[in-house]
């Protein structure tokens, strides 16, 4: 019997600048919360590492590329789901991990997984971790494997809420946090699996979001962040 393929997954981020660029994020986000989101986002490097159900003891996943571009809107976004128009941080934080933890290689190709994701993204450059996000998906040979075996699965949010730590640090400065509007996210859930002749499985899931959200305009994910607290 051939054994599933590893799900989308949350890889350990590469150091570097994705990793530079997350702590200036949850800098940003609130002055008081920098030295203890640095502190946790050097000692554990990434959300919690999620792993393909034990049923099917997978090969492990591999990331994409730190350096890979998005591609073009022209590419499609397949079944991805399309950024809502919401404005309220948690709101929005919950519906970005859905579409995280949601995917279908039966009629999305990669490139349209990537293109999909790529839409959530907010338009300011200098606060958009791309590679934080892109990191979710298989290279092109795992993708294609997953595919082979019609590999799909559908995300269900459970809760989200802001960690402790950005709730104290903001509750001290209301003020620091209008610079970018950057609001920290905490969102739990399941994942559920499927794929060909059958094959079921399901997971917990949990991410933290770094997600923007100006006044007057709907919000855009900026990154996947530190887990600074529950």
């Amino acid at each position: 019997m051939r054994k599933r393929l590893p799900a989308l997954s949350l890889p350990s981020y590469s150091a570097g600048r994705s990793a530079n660029r997350r702590v200036v994020i949850v800098a940003l986000v609130v002055s008081v919360l920098l030295a203890f989101a640095t502190a946790v986002a050097w000692l554990s490097g990434s959300t919690s590492s999620h792993r393909a159900p034990e049923t099917a003891s997978p090969a492990p996943a591999h990331s994409a590329s730190s350096s890979e571009a998005a591609p073009e809107p022209a590419a499609g976004s397949g079944s991805v789901h399309k950024p809502p128009q919401i404005a309220e941080p948690v709101a929005y934080a919950k519906a970005a991990a859905q579409m995280l933890w949601s995917y279908d290689t039966r009629d999305t190709s990669r490139d349209q997984q990537l293109a999909g994701m790529r839409a959530w993204m907010t338009k300011e450059t200098e606060y958009a971790d791309w590679v934080s996000v892109s990191g979710q998906v298989p290279d092109p040979v795992l993708w294609s494997r997953m595919a082979d075996q019609e590999q799909h699965a559908t995300g269900t949010v459970t809760e989200g809420h802001y960690p402790g730590a950005f709730k104290q640090a903001l509750a001290e400065d209301p003020s620091a946090i209008t610079k970018a509007y950057i609001y920290v996210v905490t969102v739990n859930g399941k994942q559920q699996i499927a794929w060909k002749k059958g094959g079921t499985g399901a997971e917990p899931r949990s991410v933290t979001l770094a997600v923007q959200c100006r006044p007057g305009h709907d919000c855009a994910l900026a990154a996947i962040a530190p887990s600074v607290t529950q």
